[in-house]
């Protein structure tokens, strides 16, 4: 599995883009508690998570 691009988010507007950053959060925290609570998990959601979060804020700051 790739990273997710940016293309994508690019074109998303203000409101999609606050409810994709509060759903990664969400996904962020969930998979911080099972990893915590010893459930199975996938390790390189982190990544993916934290990448596309930050690829969010990114274009959040700029518009």
């Amino acid at each position: 599995m790739s990273l997710p691009k940016i293309d994508e988010i690019k074109t998303l507007s203000i409101n999609e883009l606050e409810n994709e950053i509060l759903n990664i959060r969400k996904e962020l925290f969930k998979l911080r508690l099972r990893r915590k609570t010893k459930q199975s998990f996938k390790s390189h959601q982190f990544k993916h998570q934290k990448h596309r979060l930050a690829q969010l804020l990114m274009v959040k700051k700029s518009t």
